[in-house]
């Protein structure tokens, strides 16, 4: 969670009063934040030695979700809210004189669909800044760029002195050669392209260049006299920079991403917009896309839903009417109306500044921070029940005990891989419909749910090479496949795997593993040309690229038929047929490819069996219905 560090003596005038740290933890606790630190005492500590001091800070802790409060003016709004010190504000667009016509105007032109296709602004007007406050306005850009924004990667913000500029805007994608401007904090002049060399060593700027770099085009915002304003999500002009004396701020915001961009510019907007001559108003702008569509932005829209004291009860054993649960919405900057003609029912308008706000659980979960999580009445479940582990985990845990009394030992790889590690790595082929893949993946090592458990095992192997052979490893874990079938589109399925690596193969050690797990499962083992037999399992030779040629073997099991035919001989010939056509793949054994081996890095052989536990958690009834 973000941790936002705001001026202790500014955050105690702006509350009114001052507190001591077990007051404004207590305070911080109830409201649901957390104070992380305070450093008054090392402040005072430096100034006692005659060291250079900056004035003391709390720093406190602020849940992933909740923008609004990224910053000192939002904690303070909130909190003063919180206490009944002030009403929610009413945050509203206002209109120059001349009404709409009368907007600043952004046009957005077509080729920036190649690179960042969304924009929106907006002017804050009459500003007056303090140091503390200029400084805060600086801070809340930064964590909403390393946050929401992803490091610039989704939004991107630009502020700017209006007065510098001449309305109206472009906002264009151009070649890098043909963009040059004297960017921010520098005296001299740069094309695009020379800023890429010129930033490669500045750290701070650096890390956003790979965002644009490879792009043909780099996107850009020009005024009426074609002065640059920005070039983001890199760097803004120097002609435009705001500073202490700024009165009137025109905001840019460019996206990959239209959600995130309309949440970028809400908040950004109506944070500061306490500080305009007319407080919560905040100028629109119309942008024009290239479709011919407009847009006024930001879009102050209150999002109106419905909420029932009925339901805030029960989830959290309070007895509070409509009026009750209205008035501690209010304590948390919502705008509740008690409905006059459902007495359960309550309206509710959620502010610009509550993106986190999607479902009527929000709403309790806020109605029960205001009335305090510490004061929710304890009370006895009314039915008691024994919880008992699922068939499949006791399955797991007989193959996991009997694994390891037979000396190997456990692995807890991660449940996620890269595409590689699932496929490439194991000369296996995507087809499109196993792998769940992971739509904003953190790193390219967490781009897939894994369908296998041994790419995590050998993984393991690779880190462990140095120990002493033999390496015997196993786990007993689920993996993901994709389910049309499903309502999530996807399902887990247990299973187990185990990895002998050694200076020999040792195929038979892990078909003797395998044997001993079935042993335990109590499922024998039969020929696969037994059709006859009740139930067990058998391995037929396979080819597969993932092991050595003429060294691999798929794991074949039969499932037990209920007879219910009082004719048992013909019984036991129509369950011979069903089990020729129905004996089921549960998994593979085999030694591993030297390719295969060779991508893990690991310089020995390697055997390996990974089978699914889930036929043995089920029971098949076949039903003979046999006519005279």
């Amino acid at each position: 969670m973000p941790t936002v560090a705001v001026d202790k003596a500014d955050l105690w005038q702006r509350l009114g009063r001052e507190y001591s740290a077990e007051d404004f933890d207590r305070l911080l606790f109830e409201f649901g934040l957390e104070l992380d630190e305070d450093t008054t005492e090392e402040v005072e500590a430096a100034r006692r030695k005659g060291l250079p001091a900056e004035r003391p800070q709390l720093k406190i802790e602020i849940p992933a979700n909740r923008y609004d409060l990224l910053c000192i003016e939002g904690i303070a709004r909130a909190l003063r809210i919180f206490l009944k010190l002030d009403k929610p504000p009413q945050y509203k667009l206002v209109y120059p004189p001349g009404g709409e016509d009368a907007l600043i105007k952004a046009t957005v032109h077509s080729d920036t669909k190649q690179i960042r296709p969304y924009f929106a602004c907006a002017v804050l007007r009459n500003v007056k800044f303090t140091q503390l406050s200029y400084d805060s306005f600086i801070d809340l850009q930064d964590k909403l760029h390393q946050n929401l924004c992803r490091r610039r990667q989704f939004v991107a913000i630009g502020t700017h002195d209006l007065d510098t500029l001449k309305p109206n805007f472009r906002y264009m994608a151009r070649p890098p050669q043909d963009i040059k401007f004297v960017p921010l904090n520098k005296d001299k002049a740069y094309t695009a392209e020379e800023l890429m060399t010129v930033y490669e060593s500045e750290k701070h700027l650096a890390r956003y260049l790979p965002i644009i770099r490879d792009s043909p085009v780099y996107p850009i915002i020009y005024d009426t006299n074609d002065t640059v304003l920005s070039m983001p999500p890199i760097i803004n002009s120097e002609h435009s920079k705001i500073t202490l004396n700024t009165r009137n701020i025109f905001i840019d915001i460019t996206a990959t991403d239209e959600t995130k961009l309309a949440i970028v510019a809400n908040i950004i907007t109506t944070m500061f917009s306490e500080y305009c001559e007319q407080p919560f108003g905040i100028e629109p702008c119309k942008v024009i896309y290239p479709d011919g569509t407009t847009r006024i932005t930001p879009d102050l829209t209150y999002r109106s839903t419905t909420a029932h004291a009925s339901y805030v009860n029960s989830c959290t054993g309070l007895n509070l009417n409509a009026s009750e649960v209205a008035g501690l919405l209010e304590r948390m900057t919502l705008h509740p109306t008690v409905s006059s003609e459902y007495p359960d029912e309550i309206t509710v308008q959620i502010p610009p500044t509550r993106p986190d706000i999607l479902h009527e659980c929000d709403i309790m979960e806020d109605a029960a921070i205001a009335y305090g999580f510490n004061n929710l009445p304890d009370t006895f479940p009314a039915t008691s029940t024994v919880a008992q582990p699922l068939a499949i985990s006791k399955l797991s845990d007989i193959v996991r005990t009997e694994w390891a009394l037979a000396g190997w030992v456990e692995a807890l790889p991660l449940i996620l891989c890269s595409h590689e590690e699932n496929f490439e790595w194991l000369n296996r082929k995507d087809d499109g419909t196993t792998a769940v893949r992971i739509a904003n993946p953190k790193t390219l090592e967490f781009q897939v749910v894994r369908t296998s458990l041994l790419q995590g095992l050998l993984k393991t192997v690779r880190e462990n090479r140095s120990h002493a052979l033999p390496i015997k490893l196993f786990e007993t874990s689920d993996v993901v496949v994709k389910d049309a079938t499903r309502e999530r589109q996807a399902r887990n399925v247990r299973h187990a795997a185990a990895v002998w690596c050694n200076r020999t193969a040792g195929f038979e050690v892990i078909h003797g593993l395998l044997d001993r797990a079935m042993q335990m499962l109590e499922v024998p083992r039969i020929a696969s040309t037994d059709f006859k037999a009740e139930t067990g399992y058998y391995i037929k030779e396979r080819e597969d690229e993932t092991f050595f040629p003429g060294r691999a073997a798929t794991i074949f099991y039969r499932a037990p038929l209920k007879n219910k035919s009082t004719l048992a001989e013909l019984a036991r010939d129509l369950k011979a047929a069903v089990h020729k056509a129905d004996d089921q793949e549960i998994g593979v054994l085999g030694i591993l490819h030297p390719t295969v081996l060779e991508k893990f890095e690991i310089p020995y052989p390697c055997s390996v069996v990974e089978f699914t536990l889930e036929p043995f958690n089920k029971e098949i009834d076949a039903v003979w219905t046999i006519a005279d």
